[in-house]
């Protein structure tokens, strides 16, 4: 390990090279052959821009707009561009954050402060909902009501049954994560209006590419402010507007719905304390950086990438229909090809893809939902998906030699017995403790079979054991 604090500093271009020599242990950010995580456009010089223009802002702090006007003039430049672009109006609001969870949970909040005689608020969700609701919820105490899909999408007459005197929001998808399917915000919307709750919609993974998919004549519903009911929506610019990380914007349709948001606290002997996110002190550089990018791509720029995804999209779509052993799990209707099994196994036939330079998402089972792997299929993914169908095949014919992963022979586990001894002895034994994730096959088997209460306890257990430095580091 690199010690951070040696004896003497190190000089800066030595600093430079350790930093390069970790990066190329990590999966490439470029080059269309990775399918989640990063976003690249493929532009060229855009990169740069944005390291430049993050360097310019680094130093500002977001704490205070007073004392650095020019990161108040940038987010008020993002929020206007997001809410022109999903549906806003002259009333329209927003605040950036650091991503999508921060937007999600900020938007809870605000329904949940809304409602300060509520002592027992609830949010409800369809079961396709991002995590990050959940995440919400834990931290805000707000008890979360899952609702059932069909065809992958919100049940509006589930969600409508499930709306109680309580319930302070519910929330949609435009897309899902998952299965990149967006769900019925029209008729959700008016559901939530005709109740008198707010409803908000995570357009955080694809807001930023919707528009412009329908502009380009994909089949997709409305799903914006323009929707009436819609009360709020969250967009992720270091997704499809294709900024550095973090940078998200959560949008309301008015002041008075934002209100709620904030947190201001001055009963203490320091400065009053005044937050429109979660975070109090934020460096300027990912604004910067996200602006520079929005202005450098352009309405016309964006247009051009949307149709490159949307090509890609059908390219890996035709790939899937044509081999046997697997199968499109949902329509690829925005930037997600999601594919299931038709006899293959997926676990090894995600090591298969990898090995072949493909580097994809397994998704676990789910109630009545199987196990699927998944594709966030972004604009640099267009000069290389001709060639993901010959790989693709390849791959399946080599998960179907390999075989199936048996399930390993464990006794029965709760979540209560997963100790940091037991995690490291089943870290060993899946081949786990000299750090090659490569092959993940027999690990994902496992995890797929435990309930997700054993999986959550495994996972936590699993990431605590790799975020500790070395015993001779501190000692």
């Amino acid at each position: 390990m690199i010690d951070a604090l040696p004896e003497k500093g190190v000089p800066a271009d030595q600093i430079l090279s350790e930093l390069r020599g970790l990066r190329s242990a990590d999966l490439p950010t470029h080059g269309g052959r990775l399918f989640a995580y990063v976003y690249d456009p493929a532009v060229a010089g855009l990169d740069e821009l944005a390291r430049q223009a993050y360097a310019v802002s680094a130093s500002v702090n977001g704490l205070d707009p007073t004392a650095f006007p020019s990161l108040l003039a940038m987010e008020n430049a993002l929020v206007g561009a997001a809410a022109k672009l999903l549906g806003g109006t002259a009333a329209t609001v927003g605040s950036v954050t650091s991503g999508g969870t921060e937007s999600l949970i900020l938007a809870v909040k605000a329904a949940r402060d809304a409602h300060p005689s509520i002592a027992n608020p609830r949010l409800v969700v369809p079961s396709t909902a991002h995590a990050a609701f959940a995440k919400a919820a834990h931290y805000l105490r707000v008890a979360l009501d899952v609702v059932p899909v069909k065809d992958l999408r919100a049940d509006p007459s589930l969600v409508e049954a499930a709306i109680g005197p309580d319930t302070v929001l519910v929330a949609a998808s435009a897309p899902s994560y998952a299965h990149g399917v967006v769900d019925p915000i029209p008729a959700l919307a008016a559901i939530a209006r005709d109740r008198g709750v707010r409803f908000h919609v995570d357009a955080c993974f694809g807001g930023w590419i919707l528009p412009y998919l329908r502009r380009l004549g994909a089949d997709l519903p409305p799903f914006d402010l323009s929707v009436p009911g819609v009360t709020s929506i969250s967009v992720d610019l270091h997704k499809y507007a294709y900024a550095p990380k973090g940078v998200s914007v959560l949008l309301h349709a008015s002041e008075e719905l934002r209100r709620p948001q904030y947190f201001a606290y001055a009963d203490w002997p320091g400065y009053t304390m005044i937050n429109p996110v979660i975070s109090s002190t934020r460096s300027g550089g990912p604004i910067a950086a996200a602006l520079a990018t929005l202005r450098s791509l352009g309405d016309a720029g964006y247009l051009e990438l949307a149709a490159a995804t949307r090509e890609a999209v059908g390219i890996l779509g035709d790939a899937v229909r044509a081999v046997d052993g697997v199968r499109l799990y949902a329509p690829p209707e925005t930037s997600v090809v999601c594919l299931a099994s038709d006899g293959v196994d997926l676990f090894v036939l995600a090591d298969e893809l990898a090995a072949r330079g493909w580097h994809t998402q397994p998704q676990m089972a789910y109630r009545d939902l199987p196990s699927t792997i998944h594709l966030t299929v972004t604009a640099s993914v267009r000069p290389t998906a001709a060639s993901f169908a010959s790989d693709l095949s390849d791959a399946v014919a080599a998960a179907e030699a390999r075989g199936p992963v048996q399930v390993p022979n464990l006794p029965p586990l709760s979540p209560e017995m997963i100790t940091p001894d037991f995690i490291a002895g089943l870290a060993a034994g899946l081949g786990l403790g000299d750090g090659d994730f490569s092959r993940m096959a027999e690990v994902n088997t496992l995890l797929n079979a435990a309930p997700p209460a054993l999986r959550e306890a495994l996972l936590t257990g699993f990431l605590s054991l790799l975020q500790r430095p070395a015993a001779n580091e501190v000692g």
